[in-house]
C-alpha cells in the first residue's frame, strides 16, 4: 500500500512545475468566471499552467486535463491569505513560494498598460526637415488622399499630407496608406488628426517603429498652420466657464441631484472601472441587451467552455462567454460589502456592487491595438465598432450575432451635366447623425449668453450660467438625408470633370439601429471641442422614408466607361497599356500589390478607375477576375504571387485547414491554385488561430464561406432601448455611462454603480441605441 501511495505521489508530483518567466500566473480570476481569491470558495490555480478558477469549474479542468494538483487562495477581509494544497499529498516549499511569488497575469497587464505612456524623445525630431510646399491643415474635414477614410488619420510632419494609419490585427484601423508613405518617402514623422491639444499631441515614428516625442511639436504643426500648439494657456476665466459648462453635464448625466433606488439581480450588474475602461463597460452592458448576443454566447454557455481550447483565456468566444454570463446570470450582482466598525466609509455613491471586472475580457480584445490595450480613456463609439469587428472575425463560419446592427447603405450620385445616375451599395453599422448648430431653437437666447460672457470676460466678472443650444432631432435627419454636392466629379457621360449630388438612403433596416451624434469636432483655432447640445430625441423613430429606391423607370445610368488617360507631356511610361501610359498613382498600385494582385492587374485596375483610390480599384480588380485578358501572360508569371502560395503552402495551419493547395502545387497546376485562392478569400482571413490550436472558422463547425453581406431588412420603426452618454470635453477625457430600458423601466448603469433611473437624460447622449417596433 506504501509503495501505491509513494507512486501516486510520484505522478502527481510529475505535473507540478514552478512558474518561470513568461508564464501567465492567473491567481487573481477564473478563467472561466469572475471567481478570485475573495469570492465564496475561493480560487483554485493549477500547479501546471498556472489557469486559476472558480470552485464551480475546477472539476471541469481535472477532468478535462486531468491535472490532480492545485494551489487554493482563499482571501478574507480583515484575516490573512490562507492557502492550501486542494490534493491529499504534499508540495514542496519552493514550489508553492514560486507561484505565490510570481506576478498575476492583471499586474503584468497593469504594468504594460502604463508603460505604453512613456514615450522616447525621437532622433529624428530636432532636425527634421519640412518641405516649403504651401500645405495648409484645416481643422476638419480630413480624409486619406488615397482612400477616402475619414477616421484613424495621420499627418506627415515632413510634407503635410494625409494617409490612413495601419491596419490593426482585427480588420480595423486603416489601409496602411500613412505607412506606405514613409516607405516611398522616407519622412519618418507623423501625428494623429484628433489628438492635437495645448498639452501636445500622438506622433508616431514609421523609422523607429514606435510612439514618440516630438520636443519641436509646436513649430513642426505651426509650419502647416496648425498654430494652436503655440498659443497662450487659457486664462482662469477660460477655464472657469469650461468647467461650468460641463458641471450640469455631469449632474444630470448621472442623476447626481435624486437618491437613485439601488438594483441588482439577473441583467443588473455593475462592472468594475479598470482605470478609464468606462467606455468599455457602458458598451457591453448595451450589447448584452441585444437578443442575438445573449443566444450566441450565453444560452450554449456549457458547449462554449466544453469546447474551449486548453488555454481559455486567450479565446474570444470563451471570454466573450464569461462576460455575457456574468453581467445577464446576477451572481455578482451584489450590494458592495460593508468595510466594517472602524473602516473608512466608502465613498462611492449609493447603488454599487461587487460587480465585475473584465481585466482577462480588456486584455483579450485590447492585445496589439495602440489605443485599446492603453489605460487612457477612449471613444466609445470605436471600441464598439472594433469589438464588431473581432465578432465578425470570429463568426464568419458561424451565427454572427452582428448582424442585428448590419446595414446596407445606397448612394446615389447624379451627373448634373448629364443627368445621368450611378448607384453603389455599402456595408455599415453605424448611422452617424450630423448636428446643425444654425438649426437652433434658442438662437436669441445663445446669443444674448455669448454677450454676457464677453462682458464678463472683458470687466473681470465671475462669468454667466452657460446656456446649452437646443437643436431639433428633425433637423438633424434632415442635414443627414439632404444631398451632398461634389464639385470634382468625374463623369462618364459627360467625359469630363463636372458637378454631382450624391444622396445617401437606406438599402435595408437592421434589426437594431445604432445613432451616433457627431458631438465631437474642432474650432477654427484648431482646439477639439464638444458640441454642448440638447436633442429632443424621440422614443419612437420611423425612417421609412429614408428607403433606398434604386433606379426610377425612365432613369438612365451612367455609362461604365473609363476615364481618359491621365498623362503630362514630359513623362513616357512604358507598359501593358502603350508607350504612352497614363500616369497612375503609384500609392494605390503598391497598396493592390500589398494584397497580393499582380502588378500589370493593379495598374489596370487604377486606369479603368480613373486614380479615384483603392476601393474603387480592388473593386474592379474582384469584378474582373474572369476576364481572360486580366491575367494573360500576367498571372502566372508573377513572382510575388508564386511567393506568396509557397508561404501559404509552407504554414502547418493552412496545410491543416486546407488541404487542396498543396496538391495542387505537387501537380503543377498552379492556375487551379491561384482560382481556388481567390475564390475562398473569406476563408483564408478566418485562419486566426487562437493558442489553444484551432482557428475561428473550425471552432464555428462549418466551413463553408459566407456568400457575401449577410443583411437583414425589415420595416424601418424603432423604439429606443439604450443610449451612451458622455461627460467631458474629449472623448480622450471624460466619464461615459449608459441608461437601459429593462422591463420598461430605465435602468443607469455607471460602472459598479446599478439604480433605477429617475431622469433618464434622453437629449445628452452620445450613442443611442433602438430595436425593430414588430406589428
Amino acid at each position: 500500500e506504501m509503495a501505491e501511495v509513494s507512486e501516486v505521489l510520484m505522478s502527481v508530483l510529475s505535473t507540478i512545475r514552478v512558474p518561470r518567466p513568461g508564464d501567465r500566473v492567473h491567481k487573481d480570476e477564473c478563467a472561466l468566471s469572475f471567481s478570485s481569491p475573495e469570492s465564496e470558495g475561493g480560487l483554485y490555480v493549477c500547479m501546471n499552467s498556472f489557469l486559476g478558477f472558480g470552485s464551480q469549474y475546477v472539476d471541469r479542468h481535472h477532468t478535462r486535463s486531468g491535472q490532480r494538483a492545485y494551489l487554493h487562495i482563499s482571501r478574507t477581509r480583515k484575516a490573512p491569505v490562507s492557502y492550501t494544497l486542494f490534493l491529499q499529498t504534499w508540495l514542496s516549499l519552493a514550489t508553492m513560494a514560486g507561484l505565490m511569488s510570481a506576478d498575476s497575469v492583471s499586474h503584468a497587464l497593469q504594468v504594460q498598460q502604463w508603460d505604453g505612456e512613456v514615450r522616447a524623445e525621437s532622433r529624428h525630431a530636432v532636425e527634421l526637415k519640412q518641405l516649403d510646399n504651401g500645405t495648409k491643415i484645416p481643422p476638419s474635414g480630413w480624409r486619406c488622399e488615397v482612400c477616402d477614410l475619414q477616421e484613424n488619420l495621420w499627418m506627415n510632419l515632413s510634407d503635410g499630407r494625409v494617409f490612413c494609419g495601419r491596419r490593426y490585427f482585427d480588420g480595423s484601423g486603416g489601409n496602411n496608406h500613412a505607412l506606405l508613405h514613409f516607405q516611398q518617402t522616407g519622412h519618418p514623422l507623423a501625428v494623429k488628426l484628433g489628438t492635437i491639444t495645448p498639452d501636445g499631441a500622438d506622433v508616431y515614428s514609421y523609422d523607429e517603429d514606435d510612439m514618440v516625442l516630438d520636443p519641436k511639436l509646436p513649430e513642426h504643426l505651426s509650419h502647416f498652420g496648425i498654430d494652436m500648439m503655440t498659443m497662450e494657456k487659457r486664462t482662469m476665466t477660460e477655464l472657469e466657464i469650461a468647467v461650468n459648462q460641463r458641471v450640469g453635464e455631469w449632474e444630470v448625466i448621472q442623476e447626481s441631484g435624486a437618491t437613485l433606488r439601488p438594483l441588482s439581480g439577473p441583467g443588473l450588474t455593475g462592472m468594475k472601472n479598470l482605470g478609464n475602461s468606462c467606455y468599455l463597460n457602458s458598451v457591453m452592458q448595451v450589447l448584452f441587451t441585444v437578443p442575438d448576443f445573449q443566444s450566441k454566447y450565453v444560452s450554449n454557455i456549457d458547449k462554449i467552455f466544453d469546447e474551449a481550447p486548453s488555454d481559455p483565456t486567450q479565446d474570444f468566444k470563451t471570454q466573450v462567454a464569461k462576460l455575457g454570463y456574468g453581467l445577464l446570470s446576477g451572481e455578482y450582482s451584489k450590494p458592495a460589502p460593508d468595510l466594517g466598525e472602524g473602516s473608512e466609509p466608502s465613498s462611492e455613491p449609493r447603488g454599487d456592487q461587487v460587480g465585475i471586472a473584465a481585466r482577462m475580457f480588456k486584455a483579450l480584445v485590447g492585445r496589439g491595438h495602440p489605443e485599446f490595450s492603453t489605460n487612457r480613456q477612449q471613444d466609445a463609439q470605436e471600441f464598439l465598432l472594433h469589438f464588431i469587428n473581432m465578432v465578425e472575425r470570429n463568426c464568419r463560419s458561424g451565427v454572427n450575432p452582428s448582424e442585428a446592427f448590419r446595414f446596407l447603405v445606397e448612394e446615389r450620385i447624379v451627373c448634373q451635366q448629364s443627368q445621368k445616375a450611378k448607384y453603389t451599395q455599402r456595408v455599415d453599422y453605424i448611422l452617424q447623425l450630423p448636428v446643425p448648430m444654425d438649426q437652433a431653437t434658442n438662437t436669441e437666447e445663445l446669443q444674448e449668453a455669448e454677450r454676457r460672457r464677453e462682458e464678463a470676460d472683458s470687466s473681470g466678472a465671475p462669468p454667466p450660467a452657460p446656456v446649452r443650444a437646443c437643436i431639433p432631432f428633425t433637423a438633424c435627419m434632415a442635414a443627414l438625408s439632404e444631398p451632398e454636392t461634389l464639385t470634382d466629379f468625374w463623369s462618364s457621360a459627360a467625359q469630363a470633370k463636372t458637378t454631382a449630388t450624391k444622396t445617401t438612403r437606406f438599402a435595408s433596416f437592421p434589426d437594431h439601429m445604432v445613432i451616433q451624434v457627431k458631438k465631437f469636432t474642432f474650432g477654427q483655432d484648431w482646439v477639439p471641442k464638444k458640441l454642448d447640445v440638447s436633442i429632443d430625441v424621440p422614443d419612437t423613430l420611423d425612417l421609412t422614408a429614408l428607403r433606398g429606391t434604386g433606379q426610377q423607370p425612365g432613369e438612365e445610368l451612367l455609362p461604365e466607361v473609363a476615364p481618359p488617360p491621365l498623362m503630362t507631356p514630359d513623362v513616357e511610361v512604358k507598359g501593358i497599356l502603350g508607350s504612352h501610359a497614363p500616369v497612375l498613382d503609384d500609392s494605390t498600385v503598391s497598396q493592390l500589390c500589398e494584397m497580393g494582385f499582380p502588378l500589370e492587374a493593379c495598374r489596370k485596375a487604377v486606369y479603368y478607375t480613373g486614380n479615384t483610390g483603392i476601393d474603387a480599384a480592388m473593386n474592379w480588380v474582384m469584378g474582373h477576375m474572369d476576364d481572360p485578358d486580366l491575367w494573360h501572360n500576367i498571372l502566372y508569371s508573377s513572382t510575388r504571387l508564386k511567393f506568396t502560395l509557397v508561404l501559404l503552402v509552407k504554414s502547418p495551419t493552412f496545410n491543416q485547414v486546407v488541404p487542396p493547395i498543396p496538391l495542387l502545387f505537387q501537380s503543377n497546376i498552379l492556375e487551379r491554385a491561384v482560382d481556388w485562392i481567390f475564390s475562398h478569400l473569406d476563408d483564408l482571413e478566418s485562419m486566426e488561430v487562437s493558442e489553444g490550436g484551432r482557428s475561428a472558422a473550425e471552432s464555428e463547425g462549418s466551413r463553408e464561406p459566407p456568400p457575401g453581406p449577410k443583411v437583414r431588412d425589415g420595416p424601418g420603426k424603432y423604439e429606443l432601448f439604450a443610449f451612451i452618454s458622455h461627460m467631458g470635453t474629449s472623448t480622450m477625457c471624460g466619464h461615459y455611462v449608459c441608461h437601459i430600458k429593462k422591463d420598461q423601466q430605465w435602468v443607469i448603469f455607471n460602472d459598479q454603480k446599478v439604480c433605477a433611473s429617475e431622469k433618464p437624460p434622453k437629449d445628452l447622449g452620445y450613442l443611442y441605441f433602438y430595436r425593430r417596433v414588430t406589428e
